[in-house]
């Protein structure tokens, strides 16, 4: 936390939910009497909470008095994976996001996704309006979604996906060096900005290094929304709210929001679909001004 201006204080914690726990980095200010809100940070598919730590420093100067909450989703980073015979459905998330803001008695929150966490911040803010104060989004926008049609076809391929993790044996990393060098060809990124993100999600054991994330994530999804229930999340979402893309991020992101969104909603800055990464001050004045609004 070099160079903060506020002293916070961070805090690796856990809530126990039935199925495990999930885990959550929580930074508060020390010195603040009052804390004015709350800005809850989801990762994208196969990331951590780590994916928003130079987000958050950056943040910490320019918003002191907030409470800051980076989770690490089911099965990723520090939390639990779900016990054998459950799965990682993208609507089970909304309930373990929604029992987590419970118990920290977070409500009327901003949340902050990326990727799959701008996803679900769409949804959980369109299902519960009164404890969202604001949104950012990503290089995410509407819920995936396909036409019914191809439900049949959906269900085969994600059984079929499913047995295949089942029936593979749990393969292990030379080294930390070697998970670093997969993430960093995967992402694309300079290896400086991919390493939290690598270091939260391996484990080393017996000299070996493992992925922490459930081998199970990597199934197909076995469900998938119609484009008339995307649309309807999209269209219930009230509260303040800005959209994030990178100038190399994903090409289907580029249109989606303008049916829905004004053009001073949208920032568009350099980067891939890590943007936020690459570019961590620049996200962090842009969530920012978002509070600066409510």
């Amino acid at each position: 936390m070099k160079g903060c201006v506020v002293s916070f204080s961070v805090e690796e914690a856990n809530v126990s939910l039935d199925w495990g726990d999930l885990a959550y980095r929580d930074y508060q200010p020390v010195a603040s009497k009052s804390v004015e809100q709350t800005i809850v940070f989801l990762h994208g598919w196969l990331d951590n909470s780590a994916s928003f730590d130079s987000v958050i420093t950056e943040l910490m100067q320019l918003q002191p008095n907030t409470r800051y909450i980076a989770v690490d989703l089911p099965g990723h980073g520090w939390s639990d994976h779900k016990l054998l015979g459950q799965s990682y459905g993208f609507h089970e998330y909304l309930d373990d996001i929604s029992q987590l803001l419970s118990k920290l008695s977070a409500n009327r929150c901003l949340i902050v996704g990326h990727s799959l966490g701008a996803l679900l911040a769409s949804c959980y803010s369109a299902a519960f309006p009164e404890l969202v104060v604001g949104l950012v989004q990503i290089e995410g926008f509407m819920p995936m979604a396909e036409s019914a049609e191809n439900h049949p076809q959906r269900i085969r391929n994600a059984i079929v996906s499913r047995q295949r993790i089942r029936q593979k044996s749990l393969k292990s990393m030379a080294s930390f060096e070697v998970a670093l060098a997969k993430r960093t060809r995967a992402n694309q990124l300079a290896y400086e900005l991919i390493t939290p993100i690598v270091q939260r999600g391996t484990v080393e054991r017996e000299g070996r290094c493992f992925w922490r994330h459930d081998r199970r994530l990597l199934a197909e999804s076995i469900y998938r929304m119609s484009p008339e229930h995307a649309q309807a999340i999209v269209e219930n979402i009230y509260c303040p709210w800005t959209l994030i893309l990178g100038s190399q991020g994903y090409q289907t992101l580029k249109s989606q929001w303008m049916s829905y969104l004004a053009n001073d909603q949208v920032v568009t800055i350099d980067g891939g679909h890590h943007c936020h990464l690459e570019q961590p001050k620049q996200v962090a004045h842009i969530i920012s001004g978002l509070v600066n609004k409510i």
